[in-house]
């Protein structure tokens, strides 16, 4: 992932000037970074050490979603609608 994917990304999903660190962003981050990795992991079976970096970047996912639903539900589900994110 590129800076310029990365920064895109953040522009699409921040609440306000400047956010980078909110829910939403992290989770669209982490989605594309998911997504990347399912894709190699395809390819490449017996990249072990890869594949743990993909179980916890989708446990980190799911508890920055965990966290979003607690707060405010009406952004955990438009945010995994938009994403994509099967639940």
């Amino acid at each position: 992932m590129s800076q310029i994917d990365k920064a895109a990304i953040q522009e699409k999903y921040q609440r306000h000037e400047g956010d980078t660190g909110s829910s939403d962003v992290q989770v669209a981050i982490l989605t594309s970074k998911i997504s990347l990795l399912t894709e190699h992991l395809k390819t490449h079976k017996k990249d072990h050490s890869s594949r743990y970096g993909l179980i916890k970047m989708v446990s980190q996912r799911r508890r920055l979603l965990d966290y979003l639903k607690s707060r405010d539900g009406e952004r955990y589900q438009s945010l995994i609608k938009e994403l994509g994110i099967r639940r």
